[in-house]
This record gives structure tokens, C-alpha cells and sequence, in this order.
């Protein structure tokens, strides 16, 4: 077992004073930089930054950095809410490290889809057909899985097959399922 206890913070975004929206940060008394290769081997969508000693995941929809010694959850609950997902996250933590010898670890930074990478692959018409806007709009809901590929009409002219299928291989090396 690498990780016995951790202690809990709450928190508001400083850039929002009296915000609805809470984070979580969990205090580690170890290190646990040499299991973030193994987590990035075995979580699907991780984004792993070995310079930093960080890995980013979304599970369930939150978003959770890894770092040496914190782990951050986004957007939480409630500290019920926040203390059941930390300590599956710690579980999931002691697991992978208890099963390191029969793990590969997984040394490769996997970057991030961004919303302008995807914007710049996108017809541009901001025709409105995917129901948003502008493509812009609908590339920050791609990436974020609000929408799909399928929800942009133009993208299956034949004029666009190369930026279809360039997007396709993009949403697959960045984790996201269903494109």
C-alpha cells in the first residue's frame, strides 16, 4: 500500500469569490510520482506530463490531476461527495501500485485536444446545422464530449473527408470515445 490517508481541502476558485462551483485537494503524506506511469498506462484518456510529475483523467466527468503529493478534483459536490471519490481515487492509486510488477508503465505524454486544434479541422460555414453558434463553439463541445462528430452535418461533404477523418484520429489519440 503506498498511500494510508490524506488530508482533504475544499475550495473556490480564487479568480471567483463566492462561486457555486467547489474543488477538492487531497494532501498526500507520500509521493506517489513513481505510480503516475502505471496510472497513465492503465487509465484510457489520461494525459501524462513527466516533467511536471502530474497526470490529468476525467472520471465520471470530473476532472482529476494526479501530482507528487495532491491529488485536485474538479467541480465536486459536496465533501461527502468529495471524500467518497478521493478515497476510490486513493484505492485505485494503492491498486495500481500494488500490481506494478505485472503493469506496464506508460512513459508517453499524450497531449491535450484543444478546441482551436479542432476549430481548424471544422468547415468553418458556423452554419448553426450542430446547433451551436459558431464551430468554434461546437469544437470547445467536442472536446469537452457534449457533441459529436456526427452532429456536424458538414463535415460529411466530401470536401471534408481529410479534416473528418484527421478529427476521428485525433479524438482517438486524446482519449475521447465516441467521436
Amino acid at each position: 500500500m503506498l498511500i494510508e490517508g490524506y488530508d482533504l481541502e475544499i475550495l473556490t476558485p480564487p479568480c471567483e469569490p463566492g462561486a457555486e462551483r467547489y474543488f477538492a485537494k487531497a494532501h498526500l503524506p507520500e509521493d506517489i510520482s513513481e505510480v503516475l506511469p502505471y496510472l497513465n498506462g492503465t487509465l484510457s484518456g489520461a494525459s501524462f506530463m513527466p516533467a511536471a510529475k502530474a497526470l490529468t483523467w476525467e472520471k465520471d466527468g470530473h476532472r482529476v490531476a494526479f501530482h507528487a503529493v495532491e491529488i485536485d478534483l474538479g467541480t465536486i459536490e459536496s465533501r461527502e461527495w468529495a471524500e467518497q471519490q478521493m478515497d476510490e481515487l486513493i484505492e485505485l492509486i494503492n491498486r495500481t501500485w500494488d500490481r506494478r510488477e505485472e503493469l506496464t508503465p506508460d512513459f508517453e505524454t499524450i497531449q491535450r485536444l484543444t478546441p482551436m486544434a479542432v476549430y481548424q479541422r471544422l468547415p468553418k460555414t458556423n452554419c448553426g446545422q450542430c446547433g451551436e453558434s459558431t464551430c468554434f463553439n461546437f469544437g470547445l463541445k467536442l472536446v469537452m464530449s457534449q457533441k459529436e462528430l456526427k452532429d456536424c452535418p458538414p463535415l460529411f461533404e466530401p470536401q471534408y473527408g481529410e479534416n473528418l477523418s484527421a478529427l476521428e484520429a485525433d479524438l482517438i489519440a486524446a482519449g475521447h470515445a465516441g467521436g
